[in-house]
């Protein structure tokens, strides 16, 4: 340590020990010239300050105002945020599968997708004569439920191991309605079967009904998880059996309003929110509202050690967390925008709904929880009640101010070994795969899932879901032959035909999704597009998964740089520094990567996933940096502001540490369990993003913005802020 720093040491002892026989405080915290200019003009401590029940009525308004907005958003504003029925990213709009889609609607049998109905035995056997009546006479009744109600022909494989029975459904129908057939053409497929003959219900509609009743319910087993979960950790944070509500309640109410605004603005806006949209907000709210209540609940409770009047307290505690806050949910904020730039319209619903609610939970967090702190007074906190002239967290030797000291002694050390430890959990970014096919989606198997595998036995993987190709009128026959030579291709025949267009439907070797299909698909497209005059798209939900892979690759290259660049700008004008930003964005870069590696061996040995659905690193990193970088701005901050008020930067980032490392850690831990709630949906995309943030998370709070930040502040020291200087600005307002 150096002497400036014993004598600072020193002189702030003999400071605590004047604190302590005076119940006023100075100089410690960095505000003892405005402390001292308080004491000046009559204003001994807290004592002769406003009588609290005359600032009483402004906390009481906030709340009353609260209440009334949230009463009237209720009444009259949505249910819920979600403003389509469509689950999944959506299609690119100049995408060659969504050009089909269009055309498609306006062909004699464009509107109709089939459900298949597949029969087998569970034990492999062939079908029996008496099973081929029993499915010919289930067909006719099949027929009656589909599209036109005519009785439906069954299909026999040659192998004589399985029949089909295509029921054509309308695509013009909705969710509920689509399911409401699958679930008829299912019972009726089953009735009155016998082991070992079962049938299974597949085909696109079948999928659709499938992955809407993962979130079935979904929003209200998120919410109640969710809470439940903030509950517990706030009741281990504060050790109280009362003071965890408050923030809880805030919290909560703040989700609500974000849900009933998105759900009001989103149509406005010109965006759609999917279910799987309206689950991630309230994990978006609760974590980031969460981090800044106790973030304001830390700073208040240290800030009653020091006054009286709890009014003061809260009003010093506001002024010194909001800066950080509001850098903190602007970055969040304005991360989140960049989707909208974004070619899915899922990212560009993901990236609106969480910007509301991130500007949301900070409303509640800086204007509605402070008054829900204010009014009950400091019995809030029982047991365990700061009492004005006891030591705050500064000023105690805990934990983390033991961890300062220990980084202190080797800073070079620890930060080669936090560096030698992100890269070791980095490497397995080398060998992580992405791309899940449709039939790898869901963490429990569905029946949709189950009956293409049982199709797959004995025709090609990609007969499910075929492709569309879509061409001028009388070059159908040149296209057939054409996608009929490509290599993965298994059939190729003519559809319909109008004035305009031609159809052909293309069944491929490989299943929609995997690296075969998409190898395919860009044979295909490439030896149509050699075709004169016949314009031919490739489309279909296979062609589909591709484009929306491809549109993903392109969001990630446009979404990083523009995430990265806020994130900058916003530390360069939080900390007016250049130094500090660089350093702390490469930190931030280096958790993801590390976060990633490592969640892909948790993936690979625990889960057994075989891959990572593409969109997946795009949103982690979203989540990672744009939350990560809110422990950034709470330690660094606060280093500053301890540096402003009269510490060498040394100094000032071991007492960053002392106060915010429980903070930062009670966040963190929180948070990454509140992404993990996610994995209550058997969506294995969801769960990946949970895994991968909540990874990233605890790897942040405990080694990187606690250890390794701290290393590498000590090691530049007031080389930290270049070109800015506050150590010099400091020395000349005191002398000033």
């Amino acid at each position: 340590m150096s002497r400036t720093d014993r004598g600072s040491g020193a002189h702030q002892d003999t400071a605590a020990a004047a604190a302590a026989t005076s119940r006023q405080r100075t100089t410690r915290d960095g505000h003892g010239e405005r402390d001292n200019h308080e004491n000046r003009h009559g204003h001994h401590g807290e004592h002769s300050r406003t009588p609290a029940r005359r600032r009483a009525p402004l906390p009481v308004l906030v709340l009353l105002l609260t209440l009334a907005g949230l009463g009237a958003a209720f009444t009259l504003g949505p249910s819920d945020a979600t403003t389509t029925d469509t689950a999944g990213s959506g299609l690119p709009e100049d995408s060659q599968s969504a050009k089909v889609a269009k055309i498609v609607d306006g062909l004699p049998s464009g509107a109709v997708a089939p459900a298949i109905v597949v029969y087998s035995h569970s034990d492999g056997t062939s079908l029996t004569g008496q099973d081929r009546t029993r499915i010919q006479r289930a067909a006719q009744d099949l027929g009656k439920l589909g599209l036109g109600g005519r009785p439906a022909k069954p299909q026999f494989d040659p192998k004589g191991k399985l029949a089909t029975v295509a029921v054509p459904l309308s695509t013009e129908l909705g969710t509920e309605q689509t399911s409401a057939k699958i679930t008829a053409i299912r019972s009726t497929a089953s009735e009155d079967l016998t082991e070992p003959l079962r049938a299974q219900v597949t085909g696109a509609p079948a999928f659709t009904t499938d992955l809407a009743k993962v979130f079935d319910g979904a929003d209200t087993r998120l919410l109640l998880v969710t809470a439940a979960v903030v509950a517990v950790l706030l009741l281990i944070t504060y050790r109280s059996p009362v003071l965890w509500l408050v923030p809880l309640m805030v919290v909560g109410a703040g989700d609500r309003l974000a849900t009933v605004l998105v759900g009001i603005l989103a149509p406005i806006a010109n965006v759609q929110v999917d279910a799987s949209t309206g689950g991630i907000l309230s994990v978006l709210v609760f974590g980031a509202g969460t981090n800044y209540a106790l973030l304001l609940v830390s700073r208040y409770r240290d800030e009653l050690h020091r006054h009286e009047d709890r009014f003061a307290a809260m009003g010093r505690a506001l002024r010194a967390t909001a800066p950080a806050v509001l850098a903190s949910g602007t970055t969040v904020t304005l991360s989140l925008l960049t989707l909208l730039a974004a070619e899915l319209t899922g990212n560009r619903g993901l990236g609106f709904a969480g910007a509301v609610g991130i500007v949301t939970a900070m409303f509640f967090g800086l204007v509605v929880l402070p008054a829900a702190l204010v009014l009950p007074g400091r019995w809030l906190f029982w047991p365990l009640v700061p009492r004005a002239g006891s030591p705050a967290a500064a000023e105690r030797d805990g934990g983390w101010a033991r961890l300062g000291r220990l980084v202190a002694r080797r800073p070079s050390m620890v930060a080669v070994g936090g560096v030698l430890v992100l890269v070791a959990l980095a490497s397995g970014v080398l060998g992580v795969q992405t791309g899940l096919s449709q039939a790898e989606s869901f963490r429990k198997t569905p029946e949709a899932v189950l009956g293409q595998r049982t199709l797959q036995s004995v025709l090609p993987a990609g007969a499910v879901e075929p492709l569309t190709v879509i061409s001028r009128a009388g070059t159908g026959p040149q296209v057939r032959d054409a996608a009929a030579g490509v290599p993965g291709v298994a059939d190729a025949t003519e559809a319909d035909r109008t004035a305009k267009y031609a159809s052909t439907t293309v069944v491929l070797k490989a299943g929609a999704g995997t690296a075969e299909s998409d190898a395919t698909i860009e044979r295909l497209r490439d030896r149509l597009a050699g075709i004169d005059g016949a314009n031919a798209l490739v489309g279909g939900q296979t062609a589909g998964t591709y484009d929306v892979a491809q549109a993903t690759a392109r969001d990630t290259r446009v979404v990083v740089p523009l995430v990265l660049a806020i994130v900058f700008t916003v530390l360069v004008i939080l900390l007016r520094a250049l130094v500090a930003p660089i350093l702390l964005v490469l930190t931030v870069v280096a958790s993801y990567f590390a976060s990633l590696g490592a969640s892909w061996y948790i993936f690979r040995t625990v889960y057994d996933f075989p891959a990572l659905d593409v969109g997946v690193p795009l949103l982690s990193f979203l989540f990672l940096v744009a939350l990560g970088v809110d422990y950034n701005i709470f330690l660094i901050a606060r280093t500053r502001e301890e540096t402003v008020g009269g510490h060498d930067t040394r100094r000032a980032v071991l007492r960053a540490l002392a106060v915010t490392g429980g903070v930062i850690t009670s966040a963190g831990i929180l948070l990454a369990a509140v992404f993990a709630v996610l994995g209550v949906l058997p969506l294995i995309t969801l769960t990946q993003i949970g895994v991968v943030v909540g990874v990233g998370v605890l790897l942040d709070t405990l080694l990187v913005r606690t250890v390794l930040v701290p290393a590498l502040v000590l090691l530049t020291g007031r080389r930290f802020w270049w070109p800015g200087r506050p150590e010099v600005a400091h020395r000349e307002a005191h002398r000033a």
